[in-house]
């Protein structure tokens, strides 16, 4: 348990210090925030602190920081390493960065602040690509969330559109995902979303607490092996495209920018947008060693080693039977809440590019119900097609960490503006170039290439992209 808990240390001591250095090169002011100079009863509504808190977690914990997590531990011990390393560099400056922009723009979306800080061409690019995340990711979460709940609480082992149990679980997901997108951010998310967030914390405290009655059987990290993925995935690119939420995620990006229009303080960004996305790391470990000790002792079959069914194994190994049901349910509030705010997200994103007053009813619904229609359509394809869903998650993972480097860069042109260290922002932003280029370029839904031409490749492409983007910041120097 030792490399578990250098680990914890490292996330904690990091928080400490990083998010203080963080916070001094965006240097806050206690101007008035958008959600007070606006404040027009739907998106930009005055929220304090802690519900803040509670509800961005909410917000931007899908499943990605416990499917992940039970996915990304397959690596080994190391993921005890780079989870924290990973939130505190890159995870936890992309949130805060992304969330306090768009404070002081405000409360722009990441397509507008995109326009913005890298241009109009880069805008007509990633206002697709964020839109299809989104949607994937509501399709996805409704998929995933009702499997779930079919199976947790209602023994269903027919998940087909033939089951009518199946169908009305979606249709309720649906609706609900609607409901809470049309509605004012305080009367629901606002409201239910700090609840659901104690419920998290306290379903994944009762994991941990199993670690010390029921024991846990973790694996040491040595040096000499460093990766021993089953399948002998490589570390670079995989462990960092599997490990999305709790170590980096790009759809962090469009939860942020919802927030930023509730924050009431600049001062409460550190916590709210960096403390956040270190809380959620610590879920994501704890899940991590949860999953790594099911897997030393052989308690799930093969085949299902890696998915959504480890979760409900979890439950079962390490909390009483009597409390198991709060961990389910916590984790299927996990894909809900994140699968609404999606959509919340898309239609604030659509609202500010169509020039839409979302501050209607009426508006808020002609973006919304062209989007369901869409989500249907790709939920209906996935079920109907075997294998479909695995391919759609393997795009999302790949959409969502794409998105997180045009968030870095425009960070980097900000800080570059103010004269402040932009390097903390631009080194994870060409990381992660290296590592979606590499990525695309070796997997099967990509080009295919080999291993070693990948990486070659992915070094070649950042390389060139460094040299041309500090061009750009040279000349920002100068301009200013």
């Amino acid at each position: 348990m030792k490399t578990f808990i250098l680990g914890l240390l490292i996330l904690l001591t990091g928080y400490i210090i990083y998010s203080k250095y963080t916070e001094r090169q965006f240097e806050i002011s206690s101007e008035k925030t958008p959600a007070e100079k606006i404040n027009d009863g739907v998106d930009y509504v005055p929220i304090g602190k802690k519900r803040n808190m509670l509800i961005h977690l909410l917000n931007i914990a899908g499943l990605g920081p416990i499917l992940g997590a039970i996915q990304g531990i397959l690596f080994g011990p190391v993921a005890f390493i780079l989870i924290p390393l990973g939130c505190i560099f890159m995870g936890g400056v992309h949130d805060y960065f992304s969330g306090m922009i768009s404070v002081r723009n405000n409360g722009s979306q990441i397509t507008e602040l995109i326009k913005k800080y890298l241009g109009n061409n880069s805008y007509k690019i990633f206002i697709v690509i964020v839109s299809v995340m989104l949607l994937l990711l509501a399709s996805v979460f409704v998929y995933t969330s009702g499997d779930l709940m079919a199976e947790r609480f209602f023994k269903q082992t027919d998940f087909s559109l033939s089951n009518p149990v199946i169908i009305s679980i979606y249709c309720l997901i649906a609706l609900y995902y609607i409901t809470a997108t049309l509605f004012p951010i305080d009367k629901i998310i606002g409201r239910f979303y700090p609840i659901l967030g104690l419920l998290l914390l306290i379903g994944t405290g009762l994991v941990v607490i199993g670690f010390f009655t029921r024991g846990v059987n973790l694996t040491e990290l040595d040096l000499t092996d460093i990766n021993i993925h089953p399948q002998k995935n490589h570390l670079i690119p995989m462990f960092f495209m599997t490990v999305s939420c709790g170590l980096l995620s790009g759809f962090h990006s469009t939860q942020s920018t919802i927030i930023s229009r509730t924050l009431m303080s600049e001062k409460d960004g550190k916590n709210v947008f960096y403390g956040m996305m270190c809380v959620e790391s610590l879920i994501a470990m704890i899940w991590a060693a949860a999953a790594m000790h099911i897997y030393n002792g052989n308690l799930v079959s093969s085949d299902l080693v890696g998915s959504v069914n480890v979760i409900n194994t979890i439950a079962d190994v390490f909390v009483y039977p009597s409390l198991a049901f709060i961990v389910t349910i916590a984790v299927v509030v996990l894909p809900i809440t994140s699968g609404d705010t999606a959509l919340r997200g898309l239609r604030m994103i659509l609202g500010e590019a169509l020039k839409i007053n979302q501050s209607k009813a009426v508006n808020r619904l002609l973006i919304i119900f062209p989007i369901a229609i869409i989500i249907v359509s790709i939920i209906v394809w996935a079920k109907m097609n075997s294998g479909s869903f695995t391919i759609v998650w393997r795009y999302f993972n790949f959409v969502n960490q794409l998105i997180a480097i045009p968030t870095f860069l425009y960070a980097t042109v900000f800080l570059c503006k103010n004269k402040k260290n932009y390097l903390i922002a631009f080194i994870p932003g060409l990381f992660y170039i290296f590592i979606t280029s590499t990525f695309i370029l070796n997997s099967k839904i990509g080009l295919g290439l080999s291993y070693k031409v990948s990486v070659i490749s992915g070094i070649v492409l950042t390389l060139l992209f460094a040299i041309l983007f500090k061009k750009k910041l040279r000349d920002i120097n100068i301009n200013e």
